[in-house]
């Protein structure tokens, strides 16, 4: 038992010394979560504040400090908080001989290092995309993710307005997708998830951007605005569930862009009665039973 509680204190106080030796510049730049954070946001911030599609809505729009509150508290606070637990389950089925690579299909380790990359963006994008949909498609999930979906005005910072019981979906969906590929992560694997940052905000962003000829294959603010909007087609429980790749809801008929003037209504039948507040809408799906 001891070692349990071992790992949890030992993975806990690593993430709070990581994090912390972040915020003092203490770790390699390119690995500076924190700050690498807050210098896309600006950037991204800036380029709405220059370039709006909606040029009505205000600098500072509708929750946008929530917003930023929930971007903080997602990626650190509870990062640290639940980092912990992630320890525990990883020894547990080490301890039952499930291993890293329990599950291997391919060892990308002998690649070119921009070919592991690539499949490593890849893998965990169709993780992604496929957890995207079952939070819609299932009631208990719906509840949860109606935080994401209460944003009624568009900004970068949307992209991590989301409730922390998703981290609990995710997190274990993405670590098979990492099995897949016999436990292997690249070592520079910062580059993956810095791009999936600056995809994410730009694809809440209150800009008008389409990427041309690549709108199939990466995701964007005119598709993705859809995949908030009020109004679905009808007989659908949602549409456009990329997260970086727009690729998988065209492979699998879930896209859906009527028009791109920007101007439509997001958000969720019954949502006007939903919790305008941080805590309210973290306590919502544990205290409401509906469906919807």
């Amino acid at each position: 038992m001891m070692k349990y509680v071992d790992a949890f204190i030992n993975a806990f106080l690593g993430t709070i010394d990581w994090t912390w030796k972040s915020i003092l510049f203490e770790v390699p730049w390119y690995t500076n979560y924190f700050y690498g954070l807050i210098l896309i946001s600006v950037v991204i911030w800036g380029l709405e504040i220059v370039f709006p599609w909606r040029k009505e809505q205000s600098i500072f729009r509708k929750d946008f400090w929530l917003d930023g509150f929930y971007m903080f508290f997602n990626f650190f606070i509870f990062s640290i908080a639940i980092s912990g637990f992630y320890k525990v389950l990883e020894v547990l089925f080490s301890d039952i001989s499930i291993t890293a690579k329990s599950l291997a299909v391919i060892d990308p380790s002998g690649w070119p290092m921009w070919l592991q990359l690539l499949v490593f963006f890849i893998v965990l994008d169709f993780v992604q995309w496929f957890t995207h949909t079952l939070l819609h498609k299932f009631p208990l999930l719906w509840k949860f993710h109606k935080v994401h979906h209460s944003v009624k005005e568009m900004g970068f910072a949307a992209h991590l307005r989301y409730h922390w019981m998703e981290n609990v979906l995710y997190k274990p969906l993405k670590t098979f997708g990492i099995m897949i590929l016999g436990g292997f992560e690249p070592e520079q694997a910062y580059i993956v998830h810095f791009i999936a940052i600056v995809i994410g905000h730009f694809n809440h962003s209150n800009i008008k951007i389409t990427w041309g000829p690549l709108k199939y294959i990466i995701n964007n603010p005119v598709m993705h605005l859809y995949h908030h909007a009020y109004v679905l087609p009808e007989g659908k429980y949602g549409v456009n569930f990329g997260i970086s790749l727009s690729l998988w809801d065209y492979l699998f008929k879930t896209n859906y862009i009527p028009e791109d003037s920007g101007q439509i209504t997001l958000g969720f039948e019954g949502d006007e009665n939903f919790p305008k507040d941080f805590i309210g809408q973290n306590t919502y799906g544990f205290r409401n039973k509906e469906a919807k």
